[in-house]
């Protein structure tokens, strides 16, 4: 067997792979160190090899090399992983291992599309209505956030919570503290918007709402857009976005993602914005990354490194301009925890501390491991709850250490499972977005 030429002793990688596979040039970085195991949730947790950044990357190596087949194992322990990308600030090689887990995640889809791997029919359909027709349609989406708001204002939610019924459905029983409540009128009222600055104009901004965040956090992306206004800002909603494909990326839907990819970067590049803002960690990470996504596709490869250049957090934005208005006074005990992809995918870790260090009143605490994994992971608690539950309770045991009234966070799914946590194993806190926590400042009259 051929020979790798920057590994003499590993085996070549399969010819005739598919071009989302784990790259071999990706794959001869980690040298296995194990500087990524403490890093890692799962490796923690649970102390297994095979459920390290570490092994999983040997596991990827094996079946690059064809020395290992691709079966239930190999996926089981690559769907373990909450793609935190915590390894990737730990390794000293900077081994992609986002990209990677990734990757790999698409050669699975792909090998069960082609009948390699089993799919059971309730798999398959599940990840074709939720990937396929779900987060794209604003239809779908809006009906189904008018259902679960019915659910909840009708009473129907409490009562179900309040007769134990759940303790009788399993696993769905347990991850339904997770559901999020609807929020109408949804976000998707403000598509085609333009917002005007307040005061100077400083800067022109779309602001990009994704897709289950424009029904379930639409107050949320009003508070953006009052902070971004406030700040000098003329916010654009437009029209033609869709959802970013985060979620279908993460997942190996990967041909999925690139559809959306098109379809954003054609809704919002032309704008010529001075930035193109997210509020969402996870979103964002991917919407930095379409360069990469769109990196085979010739009509679309410039085009996606030009939005990459334009895309910007909106704490990384704000604290890249400076607030021309100051904050009012709030008089609170704040902790901060790391969102994993504005911390590890995005490396953004001061601006959100700085712009909390920046409200009159706030006293703000450390919060011991902030850096690692809270389980939410997109989907992760809900297809990994057990896992998840074990973060959630240990990170709230470290946030109760605090003594922080309010546990500030910088994206959606974080503060569901943050809530849920406080629910169940904490001691009343409140979260907030940090953008949440500027805008109640700027509402609060005082100066």
């Amino acid at each position: 067997m051929a020979v790798s030429d920057s590994h003499p002793l590993v085996p070549s990688v399969l010819p005739n792979r598919s071009q989302d596979a784990p790259a071999s040039f990706d794959l001869d970085k980690c040298v296995h160190c194990g500087l990524c195991l403490n890093a890692c949730p799962t490796y923690r947790e649970l102390g297994f090899e095979m459920d390290s950044p570490r092994g999983r990357v040997y596991q990827m190596v094996q079946v690059a090399t064809g020395q290992m087949e691709m079966g239930p194992s190999y996926v089981e322990h690559l769907d373990l992983c909450l793609a935190c990308r915590a390894c990737e600030t730990a390794c000293p090689s900077g081994v992609p291992y986002g990209r990677m887990i990734e990757a790999a995640r698409a050669e699975i889809q792909v090998a069960k599309e082609q009948a390699k791997l089993p799919e059971s029919r309730t798999e398959r359909l599940v990840r074709s209505i939720v990937f396929g027709h779900i987060l794209p349609s604003r239809r779908w989406l809006k009906t189904i956030g008018g259902f679960l708001y019915l659910y909840e204002q009708t009473g129907l939610r409490s009562v179900v919570q309040g007769c134990g019924v759940l303790k009788l459905m399993g696993k769905l029983g347990r991850i339904e503290p997770l559901s999020p409540s609807a929020e109408l009128p949804t976000f998707f009222a403000s598509y085609g918007r333009v917002f005007p600055a307040e005061g100077e104009r400083r800067y022109r901004v779309a602001i990009l709402g994704g897709c289950i965040a424009n029904i379930f956090f639409a107050r949320l992306h009003e508070a953006t857009v009052r902070v971004l206004t406030a700040n000098g800002c003329e916010v654009h909603v437009p029209e033609n976005q869709t959802c970013c494909g985060a979620l279908h990326t993460h997942s190996g839907e990967r041909e999925q993602a690139r559809v959306l990819a098109r379809k954003n970067i054609d809704a919002l590049l032309p704008g010529d914005y001075d930035a193109i803002i997210s509020n969402t960690a996870g979103c964002g990470s991917t919407l930095k990354e379409y360069h990469e996504l769109l990196e085979h596709d010739g009509a679309y490869r410039e085009k996606a490194k030009a939005f990459v250049a334009k895309m910007r957090d909106v704490n990384e934005f704000l604290a890249g301009i400076g607030l021309t208005r100051t904050p009012g006074r709030i008089e609170a005990t704040v902790t901060y925890q790391d969102s994993c992809h504005l911390l590890h995918g995005q490396k953004i870790r001061s601006a959100p501390r700085e712009l909390l260090a920046q409200i009159p009143g706030v006293t703000f605490r450390e919060l011991p491991y902030s850096e690692i994994c809270c389980g939410s992971a997109g989907v992760y608690n809900v297809v990994q709850d057990e896992m998840a539950a074990a973060l959630i309770e240990r990170k709230m045991g470290y946030a109760n250490e605090t003594g922080a009234e309010i546990i500030a966070t910088a994206n959606p799914g974080c503060m569901l499972q943050l809530r849920a946590g406080v629910e169940k194993y904490g001691t009343g806190q409140k979260v907030m977005h940090v953008v949440e926590l500027l805008d109640a400042s700027y509402r609060s009259g005082t100066r």
